[in-house]
């Protein structure tokens, strides 16, 4: 389930550009002044870099499973904090002092059952839960290709395998995430934040292409390498719309900021 820092560092921006800016606000205000804000599967540090002047005051605590990615985390934000562990030891997750928690495209490599653990410990720290950039199933490109709703089928197939942790959630994350989250006592706002792809992303276009057809490959599809050919040739002069989901879950009875 790793990821390397130059495919984070390529995605970063487009990232940026697509999650919910107003549900970025309300996740800002929940925190408040001088808060300590928990990101799970930080990356390089992505989240904490969305959120900008918010966080000025805010004392980040990164946890991630690839020690390289925190050291690099580490060094774009000297004063955070640096947790090393496995993100399916939920028991294990530092909350103390902790008023959100964050994570970008996570949830869709998560099982259910780790969403429900996750939920019940936010829910025993009161504490809000943001959560961008799960991909949600839905891809597009123009000019379409007649292959593509097929490559997308299997894809999806392939989001909901076991990722390390157990079945994932996949294109079905953000949907219910929030339903475990509502269940648990949180109050949940869902966003649209898809990426827009085209001649300024190429870079980023080719590298998901190639990641799709190889998923696809995996669980069975003869035309994904067929697919991959045609649209790398139309590359330059296509463009793309990956959906995602971002989440805001605050707790009913805590009183937060952003309700």
């Amino acid at each position: 389930m790793g990821f390397s820092a130059d495919w984070l560092a390529l995605r970063e921006p487009v990232d940026l550009a697509a999650r919910d800016n107003a549900l970025l606000s309300r996740a800002a205000e929940c925190a408040g002044e001088d808060a300590v804000v928990l990101d799970l599967g930080c990356g390089t540090g992505s989240t904490a870099r969305a959120f900008n002047g918010a966080s000025a005051t805010w004392t980040w605590r990164f946890v991630d499973g690839d020690s390289a990615l925190l050291d690099i985390a580490h060094r774009l934000h000297p004063a955070s904090e640096c947790v090393q562990m496995n993100l399916r030891d939920i028991d294990e997750l530092p909350l103390e002092g902790v008023r959100l928690v964050t994570a970008s495209a996570l949830l869709d490599l998560m099982p259910e059952a780790w969403m429900t653990r996750l939920a019940a410990r936010l829910q025993a720290a009161a504490v809000p839960f943001y959560a961008a950039l799960n991909y949600d199933g839905v891809m597009g490109w123009s000019p379409e290709d007649e292959a593509d709703s097929q490559i997308t089928r299997a894809f999806n197939q392939h989001q909901q395998t076991d990722k390390g942790i157990g079945p994932a959630m996949g294109p079905d994350s953000g949907k219910m995430a929030a339903k475990i989250l509502a269940d648990h006592q949180f109050k949940v706002t869902l966003a649209d934040s898809p990426w827009r792809l085209g001649a300024e992303q190429v870079p980023l276009h080719q590298e998901l292409l190639t990641g799709i057809a190889q998923a696809a490959t995996e669980v069975g599809d003869a035309r994904a390498n067929d697919w991959l050919k045609q649209r790398k040739a139309d590359l330059a002069q296509s463009n793309a719309v990956i959906g995602h989901t971002d989440l805001l879950a605050i707790p009913k009875k805590s009183g937060r900021r952003g309700e």
